[in-house]
C-alpha cells in the first residue's frame, strides 16, 4: 500500500476553511511535544497558552491585553492580504511598523511640550506616510528597476532597525533621561499618548482603526473594482493583463497602503503600550503578521479572528515563560508552527490523498 497525492479538478472548498483549524490542532500536538523535549508537562503548558488569558484566575487582567495584542497584528496584516492576494509580496512590514514609529513620535517630540487637540492626528498621519515612504521603496524599485520587492522589503528591515538604533541613541533620545537610550515617555505627555478609550477595556485608536481597516478592506475586496483587480490578478494574471488591469498601479497601491497601514500601527504602539521610541521597541509584529494574514485565509474577517488567536498565543505564551520556566524561544517556534502547518495542510485544497496498493511485482511471479 502507499500514498498519493493526486490533484483535484477544482480545489475543495470545504478544505479552505478546515484548514487553517486542523493546522491549529496539529500545531498544538506538535508543540506539545516540543514542550515535553523541554521537560515541561505538554498538556500544562498547552492549557496555560490557550486556558489562562481567557479564564484563568486573572483572566479579567488578560483579557483586554487580546486588543492591545491583535490591534498591530490584525492592522499590518490587513494590508499585508492585498498584495498577497495580487501576488505582491511585501515581507518588509516589520520595517514599513518601525519607521512609521519613528515618525509619529517624532512629530510628537518636535512639538513637546505642546498640549493641543490635533497632535495625536498629526501623529497618526505621519505615521500613516512614514510607513508608506518605506513602503514605497520596494514598489518603486521593482517598476523602476525590476527588483524583487521580496527582497528589498525583507532588507529594508534590518535598515529600519538600525535607524530606530540611532534615533534611540541619537535625535530622539531623551534630554531629561540621564543619558540612557530612550525618547521621552509618550504615555507621559497627554496629547501625544494612545491611551485607552474605556478603561480597563484594552480599546484605543488602535483597535478601533483595526477595526475599520478590516471593513473597509471586506468592502474593497467585495464590492469595488480594484478589489476585482487585486483578486483577479492574484488568481490569474494573464487573464488580469486581458482584462485591462494597470499592473503599476496594483504594486503602488498595494505596497503603498500595506507600508501605510504597518506605519500606523507602529505609532499606535509606540504612543500607547510601548510608550517611547526604544532600541527594542520592535518586537516582530510586522513578520508575525504574515501568519496572522495567512492564518486568517488572506480574507479579513478570517485575519481578524486570526488576529485574536495570535494574541492569545503571546499572551499564553508570556504566562507560560513565568509560571512554566518556558524558554521565549519555544513560544517563537511555537508561533512559527502555525504557518509551516498551515501551509502544509493547506495542500489538501488542491490535492487528494490517495491510498494505492502496491503493483505485483512480475519477477516475483511463478
Amino acid at each position: 500500500m502507499r500514498l498519493r497525492l493526486e490533484k483535484r479538478p477544482q480545489p475543495a472548498r470545504h478544505w479552505i476553511y478546515l484548514s487553517p483549524v486542523l493546522a491549529v490542532l496539529v500545531t498544538m500536538l506538535a508543540g506539545g511535544a516540543l514542550f515535553a523535549a523541554l521537560g515541561k508537562n505538554p498538556v500544562a503548558a498547552i492549557s496555560t497558552i490557550f486556558w489562562e488569558p481567557l479564564f484563568g484566575e486573572f483572566a479579567f487582567y488578560y483579557r483586554p491585553q487580546l486588543l492591545v495584542k491583535g490591534a498591530p497584528l490584525v492592522l499590518i496584516a490587513i494590508g499585508l492580504a492585498l498584495g498577497f492576494r495580487a501576488g505582491i509580496w511585501n515581507i518588509g512590514a516589520e520595517g514599513q511598523y518601525i519607521v512609521g514609529a519613528l515618525t509619529g513620535a517624532g512629530v510628537a517630540l518636535a512639538f513637546y511640550p505642546l498640549d493641543a487637540w490635533f497632535l495625536f492626528g498629526l501623529m497618526i498621519l505621519a505615521g500613516a506616510l512614514g510607513g508608506l515612504a518605506w513602503g514605497m521603496i520596494p514598489a518603486l524599485l521593482k517598476l523602476r528597476f525590476g527588483t524583487n520587492e521580496i527582497l528589498v522589503s525583507l532588507m529594508l528591515v534590518y535598515v529600519a532597525e538600525q535607524l530606530l538604533a540611532a534615533m534611540a541613541l541619537g535625535p530622539m533620545r531623551n534630554p531629561e533621561g540621564m543619558g540612557f537610550p530612550g525618547s521621552r515617555n509618550l504615555q507621559n505627555y497627554p496629547a501625544a499618548h494612545n491611551a485607552e478609550l474605556i478603561a480597563g477595556s484594552g480599546m484605543h485608536w488602535g483597535v478601533v482603526a483595526a477595526l475599520i481597516a478590516v471593513i473597509f478592506a471586506h468592502i474593497l475586496l467585495g464590492r469595488h473594482i480594484l478589489g476585482y483587480q487585486i483578486r483577479l490578478t492574484g488568481q490569474a494574471p494573464r487573464a488580469a493583463r486581458f482584462a485591462g488591469v494597470n499592473p503599476a498601479r496594483l504594486i503602488l497601491f498595494c505596497l503603498g497602503t500595506s507600508g501605510a497601514l504597518a506605519g500606523m500601527a507602529g505609532l499606535f504602539e509606540v504612543s500607547g503600550p510601548a510608550g517611547q521610541v526604544s532600541i527594542d521597541f520592535n518586537v516582530g509584529y510586522g513578520f508575525t503578521a504574515i501568519i496572522v494574514a495567512f492564518l486568517g485565509r488572506l480574507h479579513p474577517l478570517g485575519i481578524l479572528a486570526a488576529g485574536l488567536l495570535m494574541a492569545l498565543t503571546y499572551i499564553g505564551g508570556e504566562i507560560a515563560q513565568s509560571e512554566l520556566g518556558l524558554p521565549a524561544a519555544a513560544i517563537q517556534v511555537f508561533q512559527g508552527m502555525l504557518l509551516f502547518f498551515l501551509l502544509a495542510v493547506d495542500v489538501l485544497t488542491n490535492y487528494r490523498l490517495r491510498l494505492l496498493s502496491r503493483a505485483p511485482d512480475p519477477s516475483r511471479s511463478l
